[in-house]
């Protein structure tokens, strides 16, 4: 099936239930919009009962079945890498897909986070300090907005996960890409709020199922600045508390549209309309609220 030639796209979604969106209606709206036939399936390994030791088995159905594309989320977005055939420079130095490319039965995989979490970067929170940054996660949403947030000159970005070993090796992966001592790893939480100009959850921590905060509401202060990668709810309890203490905030709209827009680009071969794209998810986002 090819997306440009056939003005049709089938698409699929890998990841679990605790991830997964209204992501489709954006890309099946932006299709509709520019007369593709966007077909959306979710495959969701918590309804599957499954994990992701089935990607193997997973991938291969997707070769056979005319997929051109697959986006990957949280448990997958790492797991993946060594299944694909090929890895894009940007997916490859952040050690992370989100976004599979399928041509001629080859695999291309690709990272959208990094460069969707930027563009809300320089959006939102441009005029703020970059100094020092706290991120709360180091799974494979957390690599790409660490590399984002680096790019975007944060000085020294602190890093934290329940995996120490997963967070020694995204500090390793940054050490290669950016300036010695730029990131480094967290140990003492409270320490490093206190001395942060800005705090970053990429953790599922505040998610309707996954109810909560990453950090705790003491360790807040008005002076930080907090974003937050979780989009549905927009307001998790993170930034419901930090607004209430006066911070600056920025919830995950940004980062999921313009994640989508790059990957709607990569799929279909054709330029998405950022703008209706952004105005039909605060659409969605505002009937789920």
């Amino acid at each position: 099936m090819s997306a440009v030639n056939d003005h049709s796209v089938l698409v699929g979604l890998i990841g679990a239930s605790i991830q997964l969106s209204k992501t489709p209606d954006l890309h099946m709206e932006e299709g509709r919009n520019q007369g593709l036939a966007y077909v959306y399936k979710l495959i969701d390994l918590d309804s599957l009962g499954f994990g992701a030791e089935v990607l193997p088995e997973l991938l291969q159905a997707v070769r056979l079945t005319a997929f051109d594309g697959l986006n990957i989320t949280f448990p997958c977005k790492q797991s993946i890498l060594p299944h694909l055939d090929e890895l894009s420079d940007e997916a490859s130095a952040i050690g992370a897909v989100n976004t599979v490319v399928i041509r001629g039965g080859k695999l291309v995989g690709h990272n959208t986070d990094c460069t969707g979490f930027g563009e809300a970067f320089r959006r939102n929170l441009s005029q703020q300090s970059r100094r020092r940054v706290v991120q709360m996660g180091a799974g494979g949403a957390g690599a790409a907005v660490a590399n984002a947030l680096l790019e975007q000159g944060v000085e020294t970005l602190v890093i934290f996960d329940t995996d120490a070993n997963r967070a020694c090796e995204l500090v390793d992966s940054l050490k290669g890409r950016f300036s010695t001592g730029r990131a480094q790893l967290g140990s003492d939480l409270a320490a490093e709020i206190a001395a942060a100009d800005g705090l970053v959850n990429t953790t599922p921590v505040g998610m309707d199922k996954l109810p909560g905060m990453p950090v705790p509401e003491s360790l807040l202060r008005s002076e930080l600045w907090v974003a937050d990668i979780i989009y549905f709810p927009r307001e998790t309890e993170l930034l419901r508390k930090a607004k209430a203490l006066g911070c600056t905030t920025m919830d995950g709209t940004n980062m999921a549209v313009f994640q989508a827009v790059k990957a709607f680009e990569l799929i279909s071969g054709r330029p998405a309309d950022a703008a209706r794209m952004m105005a039909h998810f605060q659409r969605l986002a505002a009937a789920g609220d």
